[in-house]
């Protein structure tokens, strides 16, 4: 018989491989939106930077209809592939070519052309990453039912994903963006996003299919609840319900949180690299290899901070250190106490700050990420259906949104501080980026707070989350049955 429950099992390590190898994708998806598609728009294309912040949040309208869909559909879905992989499978194509397409609009193209180009391609390749990520992530909480082994999991994710992500930034910048003799800023150079659209393409077709091939042996393994037919109502009725659970809430405020004041350092850290501390050609090859080793630190000790202090505690502890190491550069900066351009202690500084930072702000989100695994257990006592979908569709969505929240609140700190279009590193004046680095850190301080606060709100912890496991391993579970905890 299928079972309804997990078991709290370690996995294999082919299954966590090739399970978490699937999360290079989505790394390559969020770094080339958060990091390089305002600039390339803005700067590359000559749109104006607030418009293009507020195109592609616009574009998450449509974002609010799919992911929950997404994450429904596929929690009923029925086939001999289960649950997750019929979706996996099928993304793979559509978010190559969405993906070429975004970086390619049409040459010389009038702005309402170009603005409606990056609307539709936005559109597409959040669509058909959705009908990825959704699925694949829900997998976690289906693969096993420990608590700890969940937040293992995730670290595993998340370290993949920061290498897909770290991968492309890379390549971008050592070569398809490298500085040449025409554009001495390769982040400029139009004719280098056209290389880096299909290889980044590439990367994510792999990397998907060899995820649903490398887990699809667990399928029989994995929870199958029976699906009793309902009407349109009927289906909207429960995702309601499945909604409105109290630590499934808490999470997704934190999420906003957390995961807009990630889209917001994305979408200006080019600004800042670039404008702020005039990196150029290999040092920002150095910067990758130090938000990895941040990365690498995460993975290390959040399944351990986990473990030792209780998921919240820690998420909390986490956010709002790595937001004290994340923005103390340009404090100091502006009081004058950091080491100035040009200066050799700069580099060792500011590296220093962002692996700390790094290692932090990825320890809060894998540790956020294993408490909404622990939500579907949760949410099963109370309403008698395994809704992993609809819950980890709705983190996606908030991450969706806050890199469209995040490039829309980086286009606004641009024109509100006066900054320039297609600006030259070294020309802008100073009174202009003293502006957008104060208006930057505070926010980003505010938000970092305000997510702590939030973790610190989560209802439970392992003890509740072992006994419910228990107690449901004993009983019977009807999907469309509800039934009290």
């Amino acid at each position: 018989m299928t079972p309804t429950t997990p078991p709290a099992r370690r996995l294999s390590r082919r299954t966590m491989t090739s399970y978490a190898f699937g999360a290079t994708a989505y790394g390559v998806k969020d770094s080339g939106f958060g990091t390089f598609l305002l600039l390339f728009y803005n700067q590359v294309i000559g749109l104006p930077s607030a418009t293009v912040g507020l195109v592609i949040m616009l574009a998450l309208v449509i974002d609010a209809f799919i992911d929950p869909a997404v994450g429904f559909f596929s929690d009923r879905t029925r086939s001999r592939w289960g649950r997750r992989h019929p979706w996996m499978y099928a993304s793979a194509l559509p978010i190559m070519v969405g993906w070429i397409a975004l970086w390619n609009p049409p040459v010389d193209a009038a702005q309402t052309t170009s603005l409606l180009w990056l609307f539709a391609c936005a559109v597409l390749v959040r669509t058909a990453v959705s009908c990825y990520e959704v699925p694949s992530v829900a997998l976690t909480p289906e693969l096993s039912g420990d608590y700890d082994e969940r937040t293992r999991i995730m670290a595993w994710r998340y370290l993949f994903g920061w290498i897909g992500g770290l991968t492309m930034l890379t390549a971008a910048y050592l070569y398809f963006l490298a500085p040449t003799e025409g554009f001495p800023n390769g982040l400029l150079n139009r004719a280098g996003y056209g290389g880096f659209a299909i290889a980044g393409a590439l990367f994510m077709g792999v990397a998907i299919l060899v995820s649903a091939l490398g887990t699809h042996h667990e399928i029989p393994n994995l929870p199958q609840p029976a699906i009793v037919p309902q009407t349109m109502r009927q289906n909207f009725a429960e995702l309601a319900e499945t909604v409105r659970n109290r630590a499934f809430a808490v999470l997704m405020l934190a999420s906003v949180c957390a995961y807009t004041l990630q889209g917001i350092s994305y979408a200006m850290s080019n600004y800042l690299y670039s404008y702020v501390w005039r990196f150029e050609g290999p040092v920002f090859a150095y910067l990758t290899m130090a938000l990895f080793a941040g990365v690498v630190l995460a993975f290390v000790i959040a399944p351990r901070l986990g473990k030792l202090f209780g998921k919240p505690r820690a998420a909390m502890t986490a956010v709002l250190i790595g937001a004290g190491f994340n923005t103390a550069p340009y404090w100091l900066r502006l009081l004058g106490a950091f080491p100035e351009v040009g200066d050799a202690a700069l580099l060792p500084a500011l590296f220093g700050c962002f692996i700390a930072g790094t290692a932090c702000n990825v320890s809060g989100f894998i540790l956020g990420a294993s408490m909404m695994a622990d939500v579907a257990e949760d949410s099963e006592a109370k309403t008698g259906r395994r809704s992993e979908g609809v819950f980890f569709a709705g983190s996606f969505f908030v991450q969706k949104c806050t890199s469209g929240l995040g490039i829309f609140a980086a286009g606004t700190i641009l024109a509100v501080s006066g900054f320039p279009a297609k600006a030259m590193p070294g020309t802008v004046p100073v009174d202009t980026i003293d502006r957008l680095t104060l208006i930057y850190a505070g926010l980003y301080l505010v938000l970092a707070g305000t997510a702590a606060f939030f973790f610190t709100r989560f209802p439970f912890g392992r003890a509740e989350h072992d006994a419910r496991l228990a107690r449901l391993a004993g009983a019977a579970v009807v999907d469309a049955a509800p039934r009290e905890p």
